[in-house]
């Protein structure tokens, strides 16, 4: 509800104290409003200022946020254990129990978009258009075209589309510089929540850099209470000067409703994947050629920090960027060109959001010192190559398809670029390695006493016939072994 001063001339003591009142309120929000600094942040000086209104930011914004409709092919139900079983298709064959396959339906999905070049370059968030058909952009002025998709990033959960335009110009959205929001500056959501049409919320910018948002591989969120719905996925975080500050992408809920934690992908992200669209058509991102942990309060102190801040490196991968820069294992990266780091997704956004084949400056912590080094950045290679193979003959693996991990691939696949070996990425439904409890993503570390480094070990070695076989994997932060007879 918006706050009113009534003054009446024919009861002059009262007005006095209230506009007494209202001045002594201005004067100590001016007293705790802080120094000035780049981008001016004022509290109203008067009445009139205090009655302003978002309309003229709406006004400007809001026809180029969008509507997507597409339909998504769904598959319903599951096929019982007792079909999948390998002795039993033995005796019944393979078919046994086809009648009892998955359904599909078409499910009808809905989100937003954000118009961002005049020609009808429109970005949304991947999982609003992921595995769907037709896709239907809906304008402001109720408008409708066919989209087609340029680039999805699942890596980053964002989609850019192309709609034909006919050489109309259409309204687009500024982007504006994500890394100077902060805490408290007032923004505007808006979308398309529950499909009842354009929506405009507001609200505040409750956290920048937010790393636990858990809903795509870059964790680096600007975290507002504006309301956020489902619907307002791919809509836009606006700021109060009408450019995009962030992509609005998932909210916390135990309801499914907004409960005032929302989160946005930030602009400088977004910038990063646009252009990217227009630039070979896929997304290739510097690479640190290092991994390592964030630091507790007990590494802090061990280390001689002033607080828990950076990540404290544990690998360095040989000839990378980190490599060459000089950083070496046991080294903690405290800023990446002047912006703080706090945890691992920090330090990876900010490597991300460089660009290819130029220069950062990286600020470590190296034996009770700090240090500055600058780090020429560069594209992961793919070396080994990964040389996808799908296995045949009789032995458990048969049926998968495995290949060679390198630094670009398992960023590919969302992986730490510094892990090595060999990866499941296929297995058929009904393979025996399902059987034996291995998934895709397993790394293979051994058959036998047999060390796995490549591929073509993997074919050599699978290749003897055994009487037991024993597998060694990894699967994330665990070794398992598995054993099963011939």
């Amino acid at each position: 509800m918006q706050a009113r001063f009534l003054f009446r001339p024919d009861r002059a003591s009262e007005n006095i104290r209230i506009g007494l009142a209202v001045w002594l309120a201005l004067f100590f929000l001016v007293s705790f409003s802080g120094a000035a600094h780049a981008q001016q942040r004022d509290v109203p000086q008067s009445r009139v200022q205090i009655q302003l209104s978002f309309a003229p930011v709406v006004q400007k914004s809001a026809p180029a946020v969008t509507n997507i409709f597409a339909k998504r092919v769904v598959r319903t139900g599951a096929e019982p254990p007792l079909f999948s079983d390998p002795m039993m298709q033995r005796f019944f064959g393979e078919n046994f129990g086809g009648q009892f396959m998955p359904r599909e339906r078409v499910q009808n999905t809905l989100g937003s978009g954000v118009l961002v070049r005049a020609d009808g370059i429109v970005v949304t968030n991947n999982h609003v258009i992921e595995n769907t058909t037709g896709i239907r952009v809906v304008l402001s002025d109720r408008r409708e075209f066919d989209a087609k998709v340029l680039l999805s990033d699942p890596h980053t959960d964002l989609a850019v589309l192309k709609i034909d335009t006919g050489g109309e110009k259409l309204p687009v959205l500024e982007f504006g510089d994500s890394d100077a929001a902060q805490v408290g500056d007032i923004v505007l959501a808006i979308g398309n929540p529950f499909g009842v049409g354009q929506t405009v919320t507001s609200g505040i910018v409750s956290a920048t850099a937010r790393t636990q948002g858990g809903v795509s591989d870059y964790q680096f969120f600007i975290q507002t209470d504006a309301a956020i719905n489902p619907g307002n996925s791919g809509g836009a975080l606006v700021g109060v000067d009408g450019k995009l500050i962030g992509v609005n992408t998932a909210i916390f809920s135990r309801s499914g409703g907004s409960i005032g934690i929302g989160f946005a992908i930030p602009s400088n992200m977004v910038k990063q994947v646009v252009e990217s669209a227009f630039a070979g058509g896929a997304v290739v991102r510097p690479w640190l050629g290092a991994s390592g942990q964030g630091v507790t309060q007990d590494i802090s102190q061990g280390l001689g920090l002033a607080r828990p801040a950076g990540v404290l490196i544990s690998n360095v991968y040989p000839g990378g960027p980190a490599d060459q820069a000089g950083l070496t294992v046991g080294d903690v990266i405290l800023k990446v060109d002047d912006r703080e780091i706090a945890d691992p997704e920090s330090l990876r956004y900010r490597i991300a959001t460089a660009k290819v084949g130029g220069t950062v400056k990286i600020e470590i912590w190296r034996n009770g010192a700090p240090a500055t080094l600058p780090m020429q950045l560069k594209s992961a290679p793919e070396i080994p190559p990964r040389n996808l193979v799908k296995l045949s003959g009789n032995h458990p693996l048969t049926g998968i398809t495995i290949a060679n991990l390198s630094p670009a691939y398992a960023e590919e696949l969302g992986l730490s670029p510094g892990l090595t070996g060999v990866i499941i990425t296929e297995m058929p439904r009904r393979s025996p390695a399902v059987q034996i409890g291995l998934q895709p993503g397993d790394i293979l570390l051994s058959i036998g006493q047999d060390k796995i480094q490549l591929t073509e070990d993997v074919v050599r070695l699978t290749r003897t016939a055994r009487d037991v076989w024993e597998i060694r994997i990894r699967r994330g932060d665990e070794v398992l072994s598995v054993r099963v007879g011939a």
